[in-house]
C-alpha cells in the first residue's frame, strides 16, 4: 500500500491533531530505519497505522479483545493501552495488512514486549519523541536516540513506567518485562 493511501484510510479515523501526530511519528519512523538499519518502508506504513483504532469506541475495543482472542488482561489496564492491540487487528481486517512484522509493530508500539525487533522498537520510539511530544523527558531521550536506539527505548520505556506510578496507576506487566529485556540486553 502506497503512502497517500494509507494515509487517506487513516485520516478518516483521526482527529486532525492525532492525523499531524501521525504524520510526525512516520517521518520519525522513517528516519529512525534509516539510521539503524529498519526497513523503510515498513517503517512508514506501521507508523501511519498505528493509532488506526485510536478513537474507536472502548466497547468495540473490549468486543474485539475478547472475541479475537487478546490477552484479556488488557482489559484489567488503562484502556490507552487496547487500541495498539485492536489497531494491528483492525489494519489487516479493514485496510487489508498483511504483513506480520508492521502488524505486530502496531500492536506493541504501546506496551513494548521482551524480544522486541528492530522495526517494533522504532515505532514504539518513534511514537515517543515525535516533534509535536513536549513532555518532561522527551528531549533526553531524543538526544539518546541519535546515537543509540536501545539506550533511547530503556529510556522511554523508564519514563513512562515512573509518570504512571507517580500517577498511581498500574502497569501493564508488558511494559516492566520490556524494560527488564532491554536493560538486561544493552551494554553500558
Amino acid at each position: 500500500m502506497n503512502r497517500d493511501k494509507a494515509l487517506a484510510i487513516v485520516k478518516e479515523q483521526l482527529t486532525e491533531h492525532r492525523f499531524l501526530h501521525t504524520i510526525g511519528v512516520m517521518e520519525t519512523a522513517i528516519k529512525l530505519a534509516e539510521k539503524y538499519g529498519a526497513d523503510g518502508k515498513k517503517a512508514e506504513l506501521a507508523a501511519i497505522f498505528h493509532d488506526y483504532a485510536k478513537f474507536r469506541p472502548k466497547d468495540e475495543m473490549k468486543e474485539i479483545i475478547i472475541s479475537n482472542g487478546m490477552p484479556v488482561e488488557l482489559l484489567d489496564y488503562n484502556s490507552e493501552l487496547w487500541h495498539a492491540p485492536v489497531g494491528a487487528y483492525l489494519a489487516e481486517k479493514e485496510a487489508g495488512i498483511t504483513d506480520c512484522e508492521v502488524l505486530d509493530a502496531i500492536r506493541y508500539h504501546t506496551s513494548g514486549r521482551t524480544g522486541m525487533t528492530l522495526l517494533e522498537k522504532v515505532i514504539y520510539l518513534a511514537d515517543y519523541i515525535e516533534p509535536g511530544r513536549h513532555f518532561p523527558g522527551v528531549e533526553e531521550v531524543r538526544e539518546l536516540a541519535e546515537s543509540s536506539l536501545d539506550k533511547a527505548l530503556i529510556k522511554s520505556v523508564q519514563n513512562t513506567i515512573m509518570f504512571l506510578v507517580k500517577k498511581g496507576q498500574p502497569v501493564f506487566p508488558a511494559t516492566f518485562h520490556t524494560y527488564n529485556d532491554l536493560l538486561m540486553k544493552t551494554e553500558d
